[in-house]
């Protein structure tokens, strides 16, 4: 998936601000050695640095690497897809917001991350977990259909249960400590706040449209999810979020 890091930044800020509570359950320490996996433009792996921890942020995406190296030139920021990364008992922790939910392969995500880890390593993360912007999803889905001549584009994001994601990191050695689903509705900026959002992570829902059936079909799923999303506050997202904390056994 491309992404609008301009956009992203400009428009979805929500994204680190709230993972800054998701540092605090992480509690780095200077000196240990801790991987941000799926740093996006960098804003918590620079938080996490001023711990005095050495971060290395991981992103497969090059706009978003390279927007994370003009951010925050001092950090290093590696180029890589999460289940490909070579790691092995090097790291403290692992660290991921609201990123993992974008890793189909989250057997291979999650194998990858013990091998990171040292024994005794944590691993913090929340993402999308099940029902995550259920509401929104299936009104882009259903609106969208007629515009497509064959099947629609299939989903690109794993928003698992507490027991699925639970039960694949024990299969993947890591010892589960918590896990909490949980609601998070999510105030988003502006009148132009739900088209913005479904720009910045669902157009590929409506990128190989062409210009004028892309827009209409656009605004037909705004006018769709007002009222369910719409207050006088102005638009949230549906979210919901899994948040975990494991360790890899000693």
């Amino acid at each position: 998936m491309a992404w609008d890091t301009e956009l992203y930044e400009a428009r979805h800020g929500f994204v680190w601000t709230y993972g800054e509570d998701l540092v605090s359950i992480l509690k780095p320490l200077a000196g240990e050695r801790i991987l941000d996996l799926g740093c996006g433009p960098g804003q918590l792996t620079d938080q996490i640095a001023k711990s005095g921890a050495e971060v290395v942020g991981l992103d497969a995406s090059l706009d978003m690497i390279g927007q994370a190296r003009q951010n925050f030139p001092k950090l290093k920021f590696v180029l890589q897809d999460a289940a490909a990364m070579k790691f092995e008992d090097e790291f403290d922790a692992v660290f991921s917001n609201a990123a993992l939910h974008w890793m189909l392969d989250a057997e291979g995500v999650l194998r990858a991350v013990a091998k990171a880890l040292r024994k005794g390593g944590r691993f913090v993360a929340e993402m999308g977990g099940k029902g995550n912007i259920q509401t929104i999803e299936e009104a882009i889905r259903r609106i969208v259909a007629p515009y497509y001549s064959g099947e629609i584009p299939a989903r690109r994001t794993y928003f698992p249960a507490i027991g699925e994601y639970a039960s694949l990191m024990e299969a993947c050695g890591l010892e589960t400590q918590m896990a909490q689903l949980f609601d998070r509705p999510t105030p988003l900026e502006g009148e132009q706040g739900m088209a913005n959002w479904i720009r910045g992570f669902k157009w590929y829902y409506f990128e190989s449209l062409p210009n004028a059936p892309r827009e209409q079909a656009l605004r037909e799923v705004v006018e769709e999810l007002q009222p369910a999303l719409c207050t006088q506050q102005g638009w949230h997202a549906d979210y919901r979020r899994l948040r975990v904390t494991s360790i890899k056994p000693e």
